[in-house]
């Protein structure tokens, strides 16, 4: 088993006895499903649609003071801070970035043999493993207590990108990308079933019409290519590759054209190299739902 301090993520606290309604009301995910060592995958968005900020969710539990903890880019961290500060108004909540004193330990390839009190399995994709909430300094102390060997963040990179979950700021852009584009309705990062949140209506018409076209889609290449570079077939773009490690990449594609290259015998190349794709089910193209 192992385990990487990722120190590109951070932590925001929403607290308060108002909390759960609170968050509920704003983001992606259906809060009253989190608890205690249940995670859940979420986004806050603008009110078009588009994602502001993402993060995994947990509750602390009542005997450390209770709330919630977002584990989020760390980058965004001040700023959702910020944003949701907006929407307080007079609700009874508390909002802390603590990113400066909490941190996040990921752990895959196996079963932790304890769960530590601000743990809960990544709900994104059983594969991606545990996340662990904890000080940067107490991360290797986590990491032994829970039978895992402390490794690299790469290693963890490389392991995110072959289960498929993008990662935001170089596989799609905040504030321009839908929660679709992210995988995020595939990754169970949007409650369809919930009451509204903001963006909720362009983000439910968006499932219900089938109109989602641009995917983050699973590909192999055999060479490095770097963040950013188009993908092609013939003379059409189809997209751009983002983060890529050990002959596995992501890549935000029109699945539309790229079914349209396939039918008609193009290969998929970024700067000249030959892309694959791992599954048919990434490059499905968008049904409506059912009425």
């Amino acid at each position: 088993m192992k385990s990487a301090f990722l120190t590109d993520r951070g932590v925001v606290k929403v607290g308060g006895e108002d909390a759960r309604h609170f968050l509920n009301g704003l983001v992606t995910t259906n809060i009253d499903l989190v608890r205690p060592g249940l995670g859940r995958f979420g986004a806050l968005l603008t009110p078009q649609g588009k994602i502001i900020a993402d993060f995994l969710i947990t509750e602390i539990p009542a005997g450390h003071g209770g709330g919630f903890l977002l584990d989020c880019p760390k980058s965004l961290a001040q700023p959702l801070t910020a944003r949701l500060s907006i929407y307080k108004l007079r609700a009874k909540v508390a909002i802390e970035n603590l990113s400066d004193t909490l941190g996040v330990l990921a752990v895959w390839d196996g079963q932790p043999q304890m769960i530590p009190d601000l743990a809960f399995a990544d709900p994104r994709n059983e594969a991606l493993g545990w996340r662990v909430l904890v000080p940067a300094e107490l991360a290797a102390k986590a990491a032994a207590a829970i039978g895992a060997e402390m490794t690299g963040e790469d290693d963890y990179e490389a392991h995110r990108i072959a289960c498929g979950a993008p990662r935001g700021g170089i596989d799609f852009a905040y504030n321009d990308a839908f929660p679709h584009d992210a995988n995020m309705d595939r990754l169970h990062g949007v409650d369809f079933d919930k009451g509204c949140y903001i963006g909720q209506e362009v983000v439910s018409r968006m499932q219900h019409r089938g109109t989602a076209r641009t995917r983050i889609v699973r590909v192999k290449l055999d060479n490095a290519v770097a963040a950013g570079t188009p993908v092609t077939a013939g003379d059409k773009t189809l997209g751009t590759l983002g983060s890529s490690a050990d002959g596995h990449g992501l890549a935000l594609l029109r699945v539309d054209r790229v079914n349209d290259a396939i039918e008609s015998g193009l290969p998929v190349t970024a700067d000249g190299h030959a892309l694959t794709f791992v599954a048919p089910q990434d490059i499905a193209l968008p049904k409506k739902a059912i009425p």
